[in-house]
């Protein structure tokens, strides 16, 4: 019998049933920044300077925004300023993802001011477009600059999204929240999340270290 209740059994199955609502609402979170992110990096690389200003200005309000206050304003201030009704869990995602993408832009900026430049002048020596020299030359180069800093940004979106219970996503952090209101066993039950977010951020920083020994051996 488990130490967290009668019906051991059926509260650690309640307690791991949120795993996989944390591992999916971390992986569309980081995937969507990124995508938002290497947008924004693009815009504020514009030659028009109303649209490179924007951009910054953007990023500025983003990084400013406490990500606790940006999931809130999404799930209950989309709806009353734009009537747009999105359920906890894409609500989550897409504050999640606001939030972090001003981070992957700066990532990716600084990694793509770390590729020499005479690999963005030797694509354009080629007759490469700059759409294409940035896709085909650039990117891949800045990928594997930036990877232990994308490793460590996915691990903060991976504990952020604890936060996404406060709005009723069924996480890992609210079936203990709930489990606590029905049991009175806080030390028990919270020392059962923290060991689940332990082994998560291991499996993660494991797999990044995988990924940049497999990369250096490409070199």
């Amino acid at each position: 019998m488990s130490p967290l209740l009668p019906n051991g059994q059926e509260n650690l199955a309640f307690l791991l049933s949120g795993l996989f609502t944390t591992i999916s609402l971390s992986l569309l979170s980081i995937s969507s920044s990124i995508i938002i992110g290497l947008a924004l990096l693009l815009l504020r690389q514009s030659s028009l300077k109303i649209i490179k200003t924007i951009s910054i200005s953007l990023i500025e309000i983003l990084r400013a925004i406490p990500i606790l206050v940006m999931l809130l304003w999404v799930y209950y201030g989309l709806p009353i300023t734009f009537g747009i009704q999105l359920s906890p869990f894409a609500a989550a995602v897409l504050a999640l993802a606001l939030s972090d993408s001003a981070f992957e832009t700066e990532i990716f900026r600084s990694g793509i001011q770390s590729v020499p430049i005479g690999q963005k002048l030797a694509a354009q020596s080629l007759g490469l477009k700059p759409l294409h020299t940035f896709r085909f030359i650039i990117l891949p180069q800045a990928l594997r600059i930036i990877l232990p800093a994308l490793g460590n940004q996915y691990i903060y979106v991976l504990k952020m999204s604890s936060l996404a219970s406060i709005i009723g996503v069924l996480d890992i952090t609210r079936r203990a929240n709930e489990l606590v209101t029905i049991t009175y066993r806080p030390l028990e039950i919270y020392s059962f999340l923290v060991l689940e977010y332990l082994a998560l951020v291991l499996v993660v920083s494991f797999a990044v270290r995988k990924i940049e020994k497999y990369f250096k051996k490409q070199d």
